[in-house]
């Protein structure tokens, strides 16, 4: 068996994937009827005083969540609202968006990232339920997004 590479930032592995979309609707039906994926959970969801690239936003989406074996696949469609997500849309069009990651303590991690020199560009932490998010500036490199999801307690 080969020895696990050490690496300067120990993430756990990858939970979730993103996908942003313009059409909530026709997302989902694409990606029921054409892989089987499902059944989708849509919700509409309000973030207030979110940080995005040192300011602070307001933002309305639908997202839609469907476990895939290990992996939860996350549609996501801003309705309102400055976000990556409306930005990724302009630069690329519809697509895979970020990688998500579940963290125990997403304070932490992001002390031990800065170190690294990845910072996040738009994140929000929810003292009232120990939750929080962050998505990382690791696309200028790698291509693509990774996003710590704090787990709730």
């Amino acid at each position: 068996m080969a020895d696990r590479k050490v690496t300067k930032v120990d993430l756990p592995p990858v939970d979730q994937i993103g996908i942003v979309v313009e059409d909530m609707e026709r997302a989902v039906e694409y990606y029921s009827n054409t892989f089987g994926w499902g059944p989708f959970k849509v919700t509409d969801f309000e973030m207030k005083e979110a940080e995005y690239k040192g300011k602070t936003v307001d933002c309305r989406m639908k997202l839609a969540r469907a476990r895939q074996e290990n992996i939860e696949i996350e549609l996501i469609q801003v309705v309102e609202g400055d976000t990556p997500y409306t930005d990724f849309l302009k630069e690329k069009g519809e697509g895979l968006h970020h990688l998500g990651i579940r963290v125990d303590d997403l304070h932490s991690m992001l002390a031990e990232l800065a170190k690294e020199g990845i910072r996040p560009v738009f994140h929000k932490f929810y003292p009232e339920i120990d939750f929080g998010f962050a998505y990382l500036d690791t696309d200028r490199i790698g291509g693509v997004m990774l996003e710590l999801i704090q787990k709730r307690k």
